[in-house]
């Protein structure tokens, strides 16, 4: 019985020291593994500083006490200015600063080590964000290492690129200035938990790589606390404020400088002749390419209606100035090309264009009118050819003043209405009717009558035409004139009346801040 019983006490302690053995040789072959690798300082600090270590919570021994979070921007690149969508893009280096009570460590036992740098996602990390962003949050930061001191000072610089929502103020544009903030800040932890703060006195621009289409004129940053309706404690951020103006070479090229040929060819219209039939081509030419220009400024402008551009007004205004010359040029078409049944011109259009206005013009056009006193040396002339016995008196007539027409003398002082008169009374005082000389002259005063209706229709559309070449001449000066004043204000005393206004000074109201 004995035996029995001491049999199954050795069985019992053999199947007891079989059950440890492996336990027993895998410490055994663990700890020659680590002696065998020798662990670095750095390895031995990473175990001591993550043991226990929950990255879930504030790493701070009394839960009362506030982590002050110190943030700071580096500023590289203006990325982007997204006019059409008011989104401002730029690249930085979010500077972030903060103590960890957690992790703590003395140099002397880890080999003299006195910072570290670890991967961000093994320990605590404040949730800044930038409250006006134009994209989702849910691309977060770059996860770049940390740089831990043994004081348990924490750096962490993740370089990314933010896309802030800006109002634009498209106003002076292209001689534009944009004022655009960034408000960065903890969205979970109010102001007694992780307190938000300046980590330098203004922005890092010692990185900064000049943009090609804004120059940097000033950065701001400013520290800010905010109260909301759900909770009653603080919430600080800090907020950036970036101030920028628009470079306008690429616009002068590209936009104002066709915009100011293109006026120079509506003035062109003015000056093209009536007869060249081409006026009214041009100008609706003139008209069209200016549409065009207008749709591709519409195209990177935000659809608001705040403000107009400075571009667009202008463009607008030559645009009118473009349609009224078009609807001149045909006003002055219409006049030019008026024939000789219509009325002659009146006294006081005569007086005061083909006289005054075409004086003052210095306009040099040849005068169509008959001098009354050259009216009244014809009738002398008539009547003394009237009593000439020499010939038959027919002949005489016929001879005198036939030989002025014909030979083309005097041809612009002939008095045809006198003339007529004069036939019609020697016909009758000393003709007989049935004289075939009578009919020669009857047949020779439908004649006179024929060529004196149509030197009078010339003249008549002659008038008309000096009507029309004065008043054309009137507006290309007028269009000259307005071109330049609507060029020269919008385009340089406008500009350079609001960049004197400009400040550096930090001024919220411009931001949208208030």
């Amino acid at each position: 019985m004995n035996f029995i019983i001491y049999c199954l006490k050795l069985v019992k302690l053999l199947s007891i020291i079989i059950l440890f053995l492996p336990t027993k040789c895998y410490s055994l072959n663990e700890t020659l593994i680590r002696e065998a690798k020798k662990e670095t300082d750095e390895q031995k600090l990473l175990y001591y500083l993550l043991y226990n270590y929950e990255k879930s919570v504030r790493p701070v021994k009394n839960a009362s006490n506030p982590i002050v979070v110190r943030l700071g921007l580096t500023l590289t690149n203006i990325f982007e200015m997204d006019e059409k969508n008011q989104v401002l893009t730029i690249n930085v280096w979010l500077d972030q600063e903060w103590i960890d009570e957690l992790l703590t460590w003395d140099p002397k036992d880890f080999g003299g080590i006195t910072s570290i740098r670890i991967p961000c996602d093994l320990v605590w990390l404040p949730d800044i964000v930038l409250y006006n962003n134009a994209d989702d949050y849910t691309a977060g930061y770059m996860r770049a290492r940390i740089m831990l001191r043994h004081d348990g000072r924490v750096f962490w610089p993740p370089p990314t690129q933010l896309r802030s929502t800006c109002r634009i103020d498209v106003r002076w544009f292209p001689f534009d200035t944009q004022y655009c903030s960034l408000k960065m800040g903890s969205w979970s932890y109010h102001g007694f938990q992780v307190d938000i703060t300046n980590r330098s006195e203004n922005v890092d621009l010692t990185n900064y790589v000049p943009s090609g289409g804004f120059d940097l004129v000033k950065v701001h940053q400013k520290r800010r606390v905010a109260t909301y309706t759900c909770c009653p404690e603080p919430y600080p951020d800090v907020t950036f404020y970036i101030h920028i103006r628009r470079k306008t070479l690429y616009y002068m090229y590209n936009v104002i400088f066709p915009c100011i040929m293109m006026s120079i060819l509506t003035l062109l219209v003015f000056y093209l002749p009536p007869d060249s039939g081409e006026k009214v081509a041009l100008g609706i030419t003139t008209l069209l390419a200016f549409s065009v220009f207008v749709l591709a400024i519409a195209e990177q402008m935000p659809e608001t209606s705040d403000s107009m551009p400075l571009i667009a007004i202008y463009l607008t205004l030559v645009m009118v100035m473009t349609s009224i010359s078009v609807v001149m040029t045909v006003m002055v078409l219409n006049l030019h090309h008026r024939g000789p049944f219509n009325k002659p011109v009146g006294p006081k259009l005569k007086y005061w264009i083909l006289k005054r206005l075409k004086r003052f013009l210095n306009m040099h056009l040849p005068t169509l009118t008959i001098e009354e006193h050259q009216r009244e040396s014809i009738k002398k002339k008539k009547k003394e050819n009237c009593s000439i016995n020499n010939l038959s008196p027919m002949a005489s007539i016929l001879f005198q003043n036939s030989m002025s027409l014909l030979t083309g003398k005097d041809k612009t002082t002939l008095d045809y209405e006198l003339l007529n008169n004069d036939i019609e009374k020697c016909r009758k005082n000393n003709l007989p009717e049935n004289d075939s000389g009578a009919r020669l002259l009857i047949a020779i005063q439908h004649l006179l009558k024929k060529h004196e209706l149509e030197e009078q229709y010339q003249i008549v559309a002659g008038e008309w035409k000096q009507v029309a070449q004065v008043i054309d001449r009137l507006l290309f000066w007028v269009f000259l004139f307005a071109t330049i004043i609507i060029t020269s204000t919008l385009l340089i005393i406008l500009p350079l009346i609001n960049y004197s206004f400009e400040s550096e000074d930090l001024d919220e109201s411009l931001y949208g801040l208030h």
